[in-house]
């Protein structure tokens, strides 16, 4: 019964990660904290002028995806710096099997003369299965090229 769970939840997390990575505005690499790994796929899906998905996908400690839902606040003074706050899911599809929530809180910076997008943010995890237990330590650098410039 459990590995046909987490089975399932693998094919469904490579099937919704492949749709993201597929429609993505923004794609590039996590480097830190990240869930199953030290270094991720990360892409961004817009659901509105004010929100998105920050989709990420790490292999490494097992294999990690996190969908997390981020709320664009108005820039900071006149330049192109943003903060966004989330939260969504993640699993880590390894021995033993991780699933939460996380949160998250961040600043970007969009170059306006190049289409690349620096992010730094910090994502605490929340496990729920297969133990229960509080991760704090989740600081992220995001660098992604951004489609459509």
């Amino acid at each position: 019964m459990k590995k046909t769970i987490k089975r399932t939840l693998l094919a469904l997390s490579i099937i919704v990660g492949s749709v993201i990575v597929g429609n993505a505005q923004e794609l590039g690499v996590r480097f830190g904290d990240v869930s199953g790994g030290n270094v991720a796929i990360d892409g961004i899906f817009s659901t509105g002028k004010f929100s998105r998905i920050h989709a990420d996908v790490s292999f490494g400690d097992g294999m990690g995806v996190d969908l997390i839902w981020d709320f664009i606040y108005r820039p900071i003074t006149d330049e192109a710096f943003n903060w966004y706050l989330g939260v969504g899911p993640y699993a880590v599809f390894d021995d033993p099997f991780w699933l939460g929530a996380a949160g998250e809180i961040g600043l970007e910076y969009k170059f306006n003369s190049i289409p690349i997008s620096l992010s730094v943010d910090w994502r605490p995890e929340l496990s729920l299965v297969e133990e229960t237990d509080f991760h704090a330590g989740g600081f992220g650098l995001n660098i992604r090229y951004v489609f459509n410039y």
